[in-house]
C-alpha cells in the first residue's frame, strides 16, 4: 500500500511540474498583452488565411471577381427568398395552430407539417454542407416532399461529380433518382 501511494505522489509531482513549465512558457512567450499578436503582422483589410493570387493577370482577376460576385448574388438572393417563403409558411402554420376552432386531429396534422418543415430545413443544410465539402464553392438544395432539387455553383459538372451529388441526395433524403434534379449555376 505504501509503495502505491509513493508512485501516485511521483506521478502527481511530475504532472504539477509539467503544468508549471507550460504556464511559464505561456507567460514568457505570450508577452505583456497575454498572447501572440498575429494580427500585427497582417496588412490592414486582409484576413488571416485569405487566398492570394500569384502572377495573376489583373484583367483576369477582375473578371473572376465579377463572375464570383454575380454567382454569390444569385445564391444570396435564393437563400433570402427561401428563408422568406419558409417564414411565411411557419407564420401561417402558427396562426392556424392558434385557431381555437380546430379539432385536436387538425392540430396534430399541423404539428406534423411543422415538424416536416423543420426536418426539411435541417436536411437541406446538411446536404449543402456535404456538397460543399466535396469541393464546390456554393450550392442550394430544395426539398419538397419526395422531390429534391440541387443548384450547384460550377463551371461544368463531370459525371463523377454528378454521381457523388446524386449519392448524397439519395442517402440523405431517400428520394428516388428520377425525383432528383441537379442544375449548374455559374
Amino acid at each position: 500500500m505504501n509503495m502505491i501511494l509513493g508512485k501516485r505522489h511521483i506521478i502527481l509531482a511530475a504532472l504539477v511540474l509539467v503544468l508549471g513549465i507550460a504556464v511559464y512558457l505561456n507567460w514568457t512567450f505570450g508577452g505583456k498583452e497575454g498572447g501572440f499578436s498575429i494580427t500585427d503582422q497582417l496588412e490592414t483589410g486582409k484576413n488571416y488565411g485569405d487566398a492570394q493570387y500569384v502572377d495573376a493577370d489583373a484583367d483576369t482577376e477582375e473578371n473572376e471577381l465579377e463572375v464570383n460576385a454575380a454567382g454569390s448574388t444569385f445564391f444570396s438572393e435564393a437563400r433570402l427568398t427561401r428563408q422568406q417563403s419558409r417564414d411565411n409558411a411557419i407564420d401561417t402554420l402558427t396562426q392556424m395552430f392558434q385557431d381555437s376552432s380546430l379539432t385536436e386531429e387538425q392540430k396534430s396534422q399541423l404539428a406534423v407539417k411543422a415538424a416536416g418543415v423543420a426536418e426539411a430545413i435541417e436536411t437541406e443544410g446538411k446536404i449543402e454542407n456535404m456538397i460543399k465539402a466535396k469541393g464546390f464553392s456554393d450550392c442550394m438544395v430544395y426539398i419538397d416532399g419526395d422531390r429534391v432539387d440541387a443548384i450547384i455553383k460550377t463551371n461544368g459538372l463531370l459525371k463523377e461529380e454528378v454521381a457523388q451529388i446524386t449519392d448524397i441526395l439519395i442517402s440523405e433524403t431517400g428520394a428516388l433518382e428520377e425525383n432528383i434534379s441537379i442544375t449548374e449555376a455559374q
